[in-house]
């Protein structure tokens, strides 16, 4: 039961785009995790630039660094 929730910048993204990026996401998750996609979810949340280092950065990233498997190529140290 893959739940995959996308942080980023705000964009002008129409409903067909975040659907469109919806089920790329989906597949590929399917592909290699072979989960079925009604077991599928995903969100995708907007945060402003000024609050991407409290909201996103010190709660998600920075306390997860040794085991996210991308890892940012930036540091907001």
């Amino acid at each position: 039961m893959p739940h995959i929730d996308i942080k980023c910048f705000p964009r002008e993204l129409s409903d067909e785009q975040k659907q469109a990026l919806a089920a790329d996401v989906a597949q590929a998750i399917a592909r290699h995790l072979g989960s079925k996609d009604r077991a599928i979810s995903i969100a995708l949340r907007e945060v402003n630039e000024a609050d991407w280092k409290t909201a996103v950065w010190d709660c998600e990233i920075a306390p997860q660094m040794e085991t996210l498997i991308k890892k940012p190529g930036y540091s907001m140290s």
